[in-house]
């Protein structure tokens, strides 16, 4: 496949420091007063203006209704997002698939689509996406920025693996793919700007300003399916780890003895809780069948489907050890340990749990393919606000 040649129908603008705080107020927690904005972020009510109506001339935000403020003083005018002034797209990459979401800048996904992925030769996929995001134009014409996301680990700027400045997939099973600079390439096929990174790291990213973690300063997400790992928001800083893979809790131990995951581990987290583990656990032909057996009362099944909710608890337990999150959301593929496993993941969450820790709540959110799409648009909005 051909590269596709590059255009850029609009740059999201550059923002200043004092721009960007204002626009992120609004973004992440709704339309606010000026008088709120300037006593949320310690500007005068001068600066406050200025900057307020500069992003109004930039056409990102709009002026609202106006409220009364408590006691004395003029009322207010409300600032408030307007969605429509930029499109973010999102691509999962999977070995076999491409899905793809548009997002406007509230993060609402207003176009979803799903492309199989012919050839996984870097340069073909990436003609893909540069095609796929250039039939995307004339519907979306504000087009400002790219986020891709896959399975695999994404070495980024300022950390020690030696990538200097750019992010390189160093680590991704599916597509067969190690140390590709794959946001400087979609950035080169679609001339927008763009970024790539691991696909429950997104989700994190997605939940911190859109999703179940607005609102709080430290939370976790768990991504359970044909893997098992863990994105990690403290003090409202999203962790990315030195090497650029965080949240790797596969291969905690939950026994001494019992079945062992591929890497020959025995009684790790991986060889209960991943969906290959449960298949092989409960004799069954794939995941689907081995919920099916679990609904309907099939003893083997049921109790693989116990440990792995088991082994999720034991992960939970030792994210809650080390950083003290406010909550845990678990997504995936694999959400069905949830379901059919609910009292041995608390259990194995609270028979692990330091003594001075305190149970918290374990939140289940809905997932298909998708979601990790929308939450690659995310990383886009993020790259660029």
């Amino acid at each position: 496949m051909a590269p596709v040649a590059k255009r850029q129908e609009r740059a999201w603008p550059k923002l200043s420091e004092a721009q960007r705080a204002v626009l992120l107020e609004v973004l992440i927690h709704g339309s606010r007063s000026r008088a709120d904005l300037s006593r949320r972020l310690g500007l005068s009510r001068t600066s406050l203006s200025r900057l307020s109506r500069e992003l109004v001339d930039l056409g990102i935000v709009a002026e609202g209704e106006i409220r009364p403020v408590a006691g004395r003083g003029r009322p207010s005018e409300m600032l408030l997002i307007r969605p429509e002034a930029a499109a973010f797209v999102g691509i999962k990459l999977t070995g076999d698939a491409l899905y793809l979401a548009v997002t406007d800048l509230h993060a609402t996904v207003v176009h979803q689509q799903e492309q199989a992925i012919e050839s996984r030769e870097v340069a073909d996929v990436v003609a893909q996406i540069g095609a796929a995001v250039e039939a995307l134009r004339a519907d979306f014409p504000a087009l400002a920025a790219v986020g891709v996301c896959l399975a695999g680990d994404v070495a980024g700027a300022g950390d020690v693996s030696g990538s200097g400045d750019r992010e390189l997939i160093v680590g991704s099973h599916f597509l067969g793919w190690d140390q590709v600079p794959l946001s400087d390439l979609v950035r080169e096929a679609t001339g927008l700007p763009a970024v790539a990174s691991n696909d429950v790291q997104s989700l994190t990213a997605a939940h911190h300003w859109f999703g179940a973690g607005v609102g709080l300063r430290s939370f976790a997400v768990i991504g359970l399916g044909m893997g098992i790992a863990a994105g990690i928001v403290v003090n409202g800083t999203i962790i990315k780890g030195s090497r650029g893979h965080p949240g790797k809790v596969g291969h905690l131990p939950v026994t001494a003895e019992g079945p062992s995951c591929d890497r020959g581990h025995v009684g790790c987290v991986s060889a209960y809780a991943t969906a290959p583990a449960i298949i092989r656990n409960a004799e069954a032909d794939s995941y689907a069948d081995a919920v099916r057996k679990a609904r309907v009362g099939d003893r083997v099944a049921q109790n693989a489907f116990t440990s792995a909710g088991e082994a999720l608890g034991a992960a939970i337990a030792a994210i809650v050890n080390l950083v003290d999150p406010e909550k845990v959301v678990v997504t995936g593929e694999g959400l069905p340990v949830l379901e059919l496993a609910e009292a041995a993941t608390t259990r194995g969450m609270r028979d692990r749990l330091d003594p001075a820790a305190e149970p918290v709540p374990i939140t289940r959110h809905e997932f298909d393919f998708g979601a990790y799409a929308w939450a690659a648009a995310i990383t886009a909005i993020r790259h660029v606000v």
